[in-house]
């Protein structure tokens, strides 16, 4: 039996709903969800929809991310006044913000710390370190709370994710396959080059500008890469998410360049994701004089650990947490 929009809208409100109440009434929109940005909307056969509360969803930019941010604002806020917990600042992708169907990173972290949380499924680096600048602006606010470590995720779209037309962008990184060459041979090294020198720059650039602020000269900065994604589409491949093709982003764009087995496939992957830990240890460099700390999470997920192409299910994202949790700790909080 379908609610009414108000009643919906009320577990909105109330950050005491968890998510997984929420997910109830929810739907998933594949056809227009990114690889780092789920389509979400309430469902119409779970909840009387009138023409005001279709304005309200249907004109709300990213209505799922928009609502989430609210709720996590809303709960820290409730949470700060009685527990004594340490406070982070976190401003990242999907794998910091996944609304309602997953729990993310974030979500796994929150028992043990206040996440004052930034993060959008979908977000970009180009966005999240050249555009309005929340993140510096949110430590800021949180000095009086003693904000204890700052968190960032934001190169999964560059590169294993889609470009600003909504093409994934392992079409430009990839050649076309060639018999009897390495996995190696199949990646355009100067494409990948142009993207790692880019979110090179990007991530440095976030570090300074941290440091400026002469209260954050060792704040700990926490990044992190992603785990070897695994293509999909293969055969056996029982992966089946609600937002998204088994192959939307990594096994349809490998298969459009003539590359269909899947040893392949992944040996490509890993040589990606080992390229851009590559490029993040350059940013990390010596943790102790830096105090940035790059968690590796490579080899944490089994195949049943993935929901889809690049996300883990929730027993996956709580492993990876754990990883945070002991680079978190390493770093005294």
């Amino acid at each position: 039996m379908a609610i009414s929009y108000e009643e919906f809208r009320a577990k909105l409100m109330d950050p005491a709903v968890p998510d997984k109440e929420i997910a109830r009434y929810l739907k998933a929109l594949p056809s227009q969800s990114g690889p780092f940005d789920p389509a979400i909307r309430p469902d119409p056969a779970k909840i009387d929809m009138g023409a005001e509360a279709r304005f309200e969803v249907e004109s709300a930019i990213n209505w799922a991310n928009g609502v989430a941010r609210w709720r996590r604002h809303a709960e820290f806020d409730i949470r700060s006044l009685t527990e004594n917990l340490p406070v982070l600042v976190s401003e990242g992708d999907s794998w910091f913000q996944f609304p309602f169907l997953l729990d993310d990173i974030v979500d796994q972290l929150k028992s043990d710390y206040l996440i004052r949380s930034l993060d959008a499924a979908g977000d970009t680096a180009q966005n999240m370190v050249y555009g309005p600048g929340e993140y510096m602006k949110e430590l800021v606010a949180m000095k009086p709370r003693n904000v204890r470590a700052f968190l960032f995720s934001a190169a999964g779209n560059d590169v294993i994710g889609e470009d600003a037309f909504g093409n994934p962008v392992l079409a430009t990184l990839l050649k076309s396959y060639s018999k009897h060459q390495t996995a190696a041979w199949h990646i355009d090294q100067a494409q990948l080059a142009k993207v790692l020198t880019f979110l090179e720059q990007a991530y440095r650039n976030v570090v300074t500008t941290i440091r400026k602020d002469a209260d954050f000269t060792t704040l700990p900065i926490i990044i992190h890469g992603y785990d070897y994604a695994i293509p999909g589409g293969f055969k056996g491949d029982t992966r089946d998410p609600s937002w998204a093709k088994q192959d939307k982003w990594l096994g349809s764009a490998m298969r459009a360049k003539k590359i269909v087995d899947a040893d392949l496939q992944r040996e490509i992957i890993r040589i990606l994701i080992d390229a851009l830990y590559d490029t993040l240890a350059r940013v990390a460099g010596d943790s102790d004089k830096t105090h940035v700390h790059l968690v590796d999470v490579r080899g944490t997920l089994k195949i049943d650990e993935w929901a889809d192409e690049i996300h883990p299910t929730n027993a996956g994202f709580k492993k990876v947490a754990r990883a945070f949790r002991r680079m978190l700790e390493q770093a005294g909080i």
